[in-house]
């Protein structure tokens, strides 16, 4: 018995429409894919969630000191003039933030490997925005699943497709 299904494409190919469409059902949540890419996709996604269940809560909370640029009421950089040259006035800030335990920089890591850069819908250049995959599985996805043990995907029939006969399914998060 063959470990994988081959889906009549090479192997880059392959491996570049089944990490399009992991990353695709687990922003958008569901996909519509013949039966056979489904069941690929479902492999694929089952591990990196549960990948994310297991390390959701694995972080330590940091307090550092991050320097941040003055800014006047119209949101510009105040500047002033030190030995002849205009120098930006930089003020020194208390920031909390999460840093990784080793095993949770390693899993995320691994889901960059699979998961392709999402950018986010918007009518201009400036309202489009890079999404974080692995931010959002482990502190938007991970918490759903938390209380469940796998089976965090489900495939539903829907059909043929008119084309050439393919069973048609809609894969989605549970």
């Amino acid at each position: 018995m063959a470990k994988y299904r081959k889906l009549s494409r090479t192997s880059s190919q392959r491996k570049a429409l089944l990490r399009n469409q992991v990353t695709n059902l687990l922003y958008h949540g569901r996909i519509v894919t013949t039966e056979a890419k489904a069941k690929e996709v479902q492999k694929i996604a089952e591990g990196i969630i549960a990948m994310a269940v297991r390390e959701k809560d694995n972080f330590d909370e940091v307090t550092v000191q991050a320097k941040v640029a003055r800014k006047d009421k119209d949101g510009k950089r105040v500047k002033e003039v030190v030995d002849g040259k205009k120098v930006t006035v930089y003020d020194t800030v208390e920031k909390k933030i999460k840093k990784d335990q080793p095993s949770r920089l390693h899993a995320r890591r691994e889901m960059l490997k699979v998961l392709y850069p999402v950018k986010s819908a918007g009518k201009t250049k400036k309202e489009i925005k890079e999404v974080d995959m692995p931010k959002m599985l482990f502190e938007e996805i991970a918490p759903k699943y938390a209380d469940r043990n796998g089976g965090y995907t489900r495939i539903v029939k829907i059909g043929t497709r008119k084309g050439d006969g393919a069973l048609e399914v809609v894969l989605e998060l549970v």
